[in-house]
């Protein structure tokens, strides 16, 4: 990519973001709200899984190759130069439980960049690599902290509770859902509750829906497909109602064979008023569009396995405040979960067989090697 940009990006400055004499209380609430869904799930089964996004859809081994030639405001942070970074990603849904997929709620597309130069954020100095954490639509389900915690709490007086029920009100709410999208909007609030459509989830855009520092400027983060094979699927309903884990087995059949390409894209923030740090609603794109900055390619490999579960479910974190200081997280909400995804992590590292940690690099690079050499026996 070469030129100059369209848009003049706002620069980065400490003094964007409004801190709440409240939100240090908030996110305590916060962290042990979400610690009170984690301890559930825990005394059922006896293993400690993720406060939310616990169901894991796909576990891949990614490269993330940087575009060469970016102009100078978007040559920021790890895309600062063209160069390729091994990934790990983790494709799930919301809740801290391991529901049937027919109980229909919003997909999270979790990135681990790996082997990452720059200054750390504080508290991962310990690490290495740059996560994001992107979920399938552009704007938060929670306009405030407070909100969040309000809704977070919702979603925790459901835990555990009768799976046929939360089946039956998933329903509900995508029929309410369908009839607000005839009106032509969309709710947040009742995809958050279940009614997300049943598409494929190699078919959607991930978004990380509140701004991050972008090097010396502020912008959003998404991952759109590229590849053919994957825009094919956008909408593309998947049969929800007897397969468990139909969303996985889609995603564990489609990477036998085919290759899939996102586009990472940022969106810069060009007015303050207008694209506000602290806000949750999205930017207005055609102010300031998104704008691919590397590719993001997933080659043939076993999708899912135990072994994957063990190594990435138990064995990994994501987060993001897991960086370098030149993608911090920026705005109210990204500051309320930096506490809930520490304890989160701590909650798990405690009590599973394996602890979490940070890897040096992709351990799933070895896996998928044995995969291709599989393959290559059976058609043979």
């Amino acid at each position: 990519m070469t030129g100059r940009l369209a848009v003049t990006p706002l620069r980065y400055r400490p003094d964007l973001e409004q801190i709440e004499p409240d939100e240090p209380q908030i996110a305590r609430d916060l962290a042990e709200t979400m610690l009170s869904i984690a301890q559930k799930t825990y005394a059922d089964s006896g293993h400690a899984m993720r406060c939310v996004h616990a169901k894991r859809h796909g576990l891949l081994a990614a490269r993330l190759e940087v575009l060469a030639d970016l102009p100078p405001e978007l040559a920021q942070g790890i895309f600062d130069k063209s160069q390729a970074y091994d990934c790990v990603m983790r494709l799930s849904t919301t809740p801290g439980d391991l529901l049937h997929d027919s109980v229909s709620t919003p997909r999270g597309m979790a990135l681990k960049v790996l082997d990452v130069e720059g200054a750390r954020l504080a508290g991962s100095e310990g690490s290495f690599n740059q996560d994001f954490v992107l979920a399938n639509g552009k704007e938060f389900n929670s306009p405030s902290g407070k909100a969040f915690l309000k809704n977070l709490r919702m979603l925790a007086l459901t835990t555990d509770r009768i799976e046929g029920l939360k089946e039956l009100v998933s329903k509900v709410f995508r029929g309410l859902e369908s009839v607000v999208e005839a009106v032509g909007g969309q709710s947040s609030m009742l995809k958050s509750l279940g009614d997300n459509p049943p598409t494929h989830i190699l078919g959607e855009s991930f978004y990380s829906q509140v701004p991050i520092r972008y090097g010396d400027f502020v912008a959003k983060v998404g991952v759109v497909p590229a590849s053919d094979n994957l825009r094919a699927l956008a909408n593309k309903q998947v049969d929800i109602g007897k397969d468990a884990d139909a969303i996985r087995h889609e995603v564990e059949q489609f990477f036998v064979e085919e290759t899939a390409i996102w586009h990472l894209q940022i969106q810069l923030c060009t007015d303050l008023d207008a694209m506000p740090v602290e806000g949750i609603s999205p930017w207005d794109e055609k102010t300031s569009p998104f704008i691919t900055v590397a590719r993001l390619i997933v080659d043939p490999q076993q999708a899912w396995s135990e072994e994957r579960s063990n190594t990435v479910d138990d064995g990994m974190g994501f987060s993001p405040w897991n960086g370098i200081k030149a993608h911090q997280p920026l705005g109210s909400i990204m500051r309320l979960r930096k506490l809930a995804y520490e304890k989160s992590a701590a909650f798990r590292s405690q009590r599973n067989a394996m602890p979490v940690t940070e890897p040096m690099s992709c351990p799933l690079n070895r896996e998928r090697g044995h995969f291709a050499e599989r393959e290559a026996l059976r058609d043979a």
